[in-house]
């Protein structure tokens, strides 16, 4: 028994008893660096330990070998007398990582020699190599998010940079008005959530105010759970605590996305059984770190979200200024076309754009069945394009309705576009200050469906594929003209656009494209496809499929060369009627008479198509009235204007004898017999409507006047104009033509 005062224990403990009841490794190493001892506690930490490690190396207890150099430099210090502290990353015999803090102090002999090491090690709360590891997973993150500005792609990479390496599950949730909408549910190890338990993406989630996300977004801060048994977490749904039950959900996070003050929607994290951890709890520094995480991801999905907003600006601009999505009914034409946009990529060191651009195609009703088509691309990208684009088509559209040659449309054009002159300029390249105007490059094509005679000209734009009977070929241009815009304003000369004309067989198919359809495709092996080489796979998978419809031919086109679009495509495929359309054509001669005649020839003609009574007669009324203008001013056409002249009278003879002969001396004095006119009348019968055409050599173009009310006349073109669905005159090689068009009813 124990007197008063003593100890209570015996003070020459062994050191056995105390090293083995700390709570942290010691190891003690002779001056070769090999284990002479080690407590416990050393193989709890390491997972190496014990009496078979007695002599062998420390670097054998499980040190990374990353770290092989640091410990080296830990023996020469504490050898020397010096203290080392510092961090490891030891691999434990079961395959984790753990980090170490580890304390070195010499071993002297009661001498005062260093005989050796005594390393005191615990695991590292926050080492500095852990805390490289995690802003390394920050850095990685930025990286990603800067390779992207498309929002899908940008929440995707986010994910998939989380999971599995600091979280088993990573869900985003963005604000959609007022509500939360799941954007992104990722989970580790190819697991997902069965039906009904988690929100799936697209799904509205609800949390109710005790959620640690309710919590977050309230806060404006990052929220952690660390350990979630310990606390009773309220969930969505009884749904959704179930499975997190069965999951083994051990801790959470979530921070709130915040950019420009706005609250955009929480970003959770989460940690479960689903994979082996270390440690499966988060704490303060995970929370920190996901904040700054989140600051990042919520100034990524705001750039992001105003790039697709950019980009929907200019696709609205882009699809509403080009025509709808079907194509007009036109008497001998089948057409198809399509546009596409490129995906946001970078594009040859401009930077990430757009990709919606100013390709443009059009498809214009003309006179008397007659059609324009015409495809065309402006140089650059973005709303600015797109809005050249625009007004481009509508200055397209206005100068078509003159009726002039193509080569005529087209010279009327770059001189408009030349006049494109904004305060800021035009164009994204560096050469702005010395081109302020667009470049644009365009073909204009007037089909004639009844005669199939093509005519067209070029201003620096692809040449169309022809496919004719299986075989594929370019239709080069003579003379392919500079792109629109090319001269600056000021410089004298004219560019001259060349018009040319072709007769297309039964059943010909025009393929129109822009350059994006061949340009920059790339391979598997990361090289590009030559103009070329896209253009001959262009060739084949036309060719092949020439047996189908133009929506078949449209999509084998753009899908003819692999690889994603480096530039906005449009396409226009044409194909001409197999069999030849109704018509009828008689000459007069510019007589009163003969309009009886043409009127007798019309009604007799559309009594052969099967027009009704009342059509018929309405249609002969406006006949007989264009015919009447046209022989009208046919007959009252001026002669020229001739002068009497005496030659001789006055010269340097004096005045002519008497004697000369009379006859001989003076002109012509009656009028001479004006040479004899005639016109044409044309009649033509399409599916919904029959077109009429007077042409005769007259160059003045009719306009309708106001009528007095005595007046015997003027009050024709005003019939034509109130009675018919279209009418209209176009000046021709030779002459004018007017025209009228009558809507067939069944």
């Amino acid at each position: 028994m124990k007197r008063w005062g003593e100890p209570p224990v015996d003070p020459l403990l062994p050191p056995e008893t105390v090293l083995g009841q700390a709570d942290m490794a010691v190891i003690v190493c002779d001056r070769y660096s090999n284990v002479i001892y080690c407590n416990a506690f050393t193989e709890k930490l390491l997972g190496f330990g014990g009496s078979e490690y007695i002599g062998r190396s420390i670097l054998s207890l499980g040190i990374a070998e990353e770290d092989h150099d640091q410990a080296r430099d830990l023996a020469r210090h504490v050898l020397k007398g010096a203290v080392w502290e510092g961090t490891f990353c030891n691999l434990r015999a079961d395959g984790s990582t753990v980090y170490t803090r580890a304390y070195a102090v010499p071993l002297r002999h009661p001498s005062g020699a260093v005989e050796g090491i005594v390393i005191f090690a615990r695991e590292a709360l926050r080492s500095n190599q852990r805390d490289q590891d995690r802003y390394g997973l920050l850095e990685r993150i930025g990286e990603r998010l800067a390779a992207s500005l498309e929002l899908q792609q940008t929440l995707r990479r986010v994910a998939d940079t989380l999971v599995p390496q600091f979280a088993d599950h990573c869900f985003i949730d963005l604000y959609g008005g007022e509500k939360l909408i799941r954007r992104v549910s990722r989970h580790g190890g190819e697991w997902n959530p069965p039906p009904g338990t988690w929100a799936e993406v697209g799904e509205t989630v609800a949390y109710p105010p005790g959620h640690f996300c309710a919590k977050a977004l309230a806060r404006r801060d990052a929220v952690v759970v660390e350990d979630v048994v310990a606390e009773r977490m309220t969930a969505p749904s009884a749904a959704s605590k179930q499975l997190g039950d069965d999951l083994g959900i051990t801790s959470v996070i979530a921070a709130p996305l915040l950019a420009r003050g706005e609250v955009l929607g929480v970003m959770s994290l989460a940690l479960s059984s689903i994979s082996r951890r270390p440690d499966p709890h988060y704490d303060g520094f995970d929370r920190d770190l996901v904040g700054a995480i989140a600051s990042r991801v919520a100034l990524a999905i705001d750039n992001a979200m105003l790039f697709e907003e950019e980009r929907e600006t200019a696709l609205a601009f882009q699809k509403n200024l080009l025509p709808g999505d079907r194509p007009p009914h036109l008497d001998g034409l089948e057409i198809a076309w399509r546009y596409e946009p490129a995906r946001p990529l970078e594009s040859h060191g401009q930077g990430i754009q757009t990709q919606v651009g100013g390709d443009w195609y059009d498809v214009i009703p003309l006179s008397a069945g007659r059609v324009g088509l015409v495809i065309g691309d402006v140089e650059g990208r973005g709303a600015r394009a797109a809005a050249v684009m625009g007004q481009l088509r509508a200055a397209l559209r206005a100068f078509a309705q003159d009726d002039k040659p193509p080569a005529d449309i087209l010279m009327k054009l770059d001189e408009w576009v030349r006049t494109m002159v904004g305060p800021g300029g035009y164009g994204d390249t560096a050469d702005t200050a010395e081109r302020r105007h667009p470049l644009v490059s365009c073909t204009y094509f007037v089909y004639d469906a009844w005669s199939r005679i093509l005519s067209f000209a070029n201003a620096g734009h692809e040449p169309p594929l022809l496919l004719i009977d299986g075989e594929v070929i370019d239709m080069e241009a003579v003379g392919k003209g500079a792109m629109l815009g090319v001269r600056e304003p000021g410089l004298g000369g004219e560019i001259l656009y060349e018009e040319e004309t072709r007769e297309l067989p039964p059943g010909t198919t025009l393929v129109l494209y822009t350059d994006g359809l061949i340009e920059r495709r790339p391979k598997d092996d990361g090289e590009h496809y030559t103009r070329e080489q896209a253009r001959e796979m262009l060739r084949e998978s036309v060719r092949r499929a020439d047996r189908k419809d133009v929506e078949a031919i449209a999509n084998a086109a753009f899908e003819a060369v692999p690889g994603d679009i480096d530039d906005d495509v449009a396409i226009v495929v044409v194909r001409t009627n197999p069999v030849r359309l109704q018509v009828e054509q008689r000459t007069f001669q510019a007589e009163p008479i003969m309009v009886s005649e043409a009127r007798r020839m019309a009604a007799e003609t559309f009594a052969n198509w099967g027009m009704l009574d009342e059509q018929a007669e309405l249609a002969c009324l406006l006949v007989s009235e264009v015919v009447t203008n046209v022989v009208l001013h046919a007959a009252n056409t001026p002669a020229p204007r001739r002068e009497l002249v005496l030659e001789g009278a006055l010269g340097l003879d004096g005045p002519a004898g008497f004697d000369d002969p009379w006859d001989d001396k003076l002109p012509e004095l009656g009028r001479p017999e004006p040479p004899t006119k005639d016109f044409t009348l044309r009649l033509r019968r399409g599916e919904r409507s029959v077109w009429v055409e007077v042409l005769d050599k007259d160059m003045r173009l009719p306009r309708i006047r106001s009528a007095g009310e005595t007046d015997e006349g003027g009050r024709g073109l005003y019939l034509v104009d109130q009675l018919a669905a279209r009418w209209g005159s176009r000046p021709t090689n030779d002459g004018k033509a007017v025209w009228f068009e009558i809507p067939l009813k069944s």
